[in-house]
């Protein structure tokens, strides 16, 4: 199973979307400097917001991709309130 995963971090404002297999180690990739050039680095601590699983890896990096592409934080908001929209964007759009 793969999970599509959204974070916030209050220090950057700022929302992070991924994939991963295990969220709650993923998590804790982002929150601790395990790589110390990446983005997630500067905005220590992360919560997360939202973890929406899918069958597929194929599924969920597609979601990934998806929601990225909107270049909405809107959007981001708007699935955080109602993952029935990432159902939606499951059946009618990948």
């Amino acid at each position: 199973m793969y999970f599509v995963y959204i974070i916030y971090s209050t220090k950057l404002d700022n929302y992070y979307v991924g994939t991963t297999d295990n969220v709650e180690r993923r998590l804790g990739e982002h929150n601790s400097k395990m790589y110390l050039d990446s983005f997630t680095c500067k905005g220590i601590p992360w919560e997360l917001k939202l973890s929406y699983l899918c069958e597929k890896s194929e599924i969920a990096y597609k979601l990934e991709r998806f929601i990225k592409r909107m270049k909405s934080r809107k959007f981001i908001v708007k699935i955080i309130d109602d993952k029935t929209i990432l159902d939606d964007i499951c059946q009618n759009k990948l």
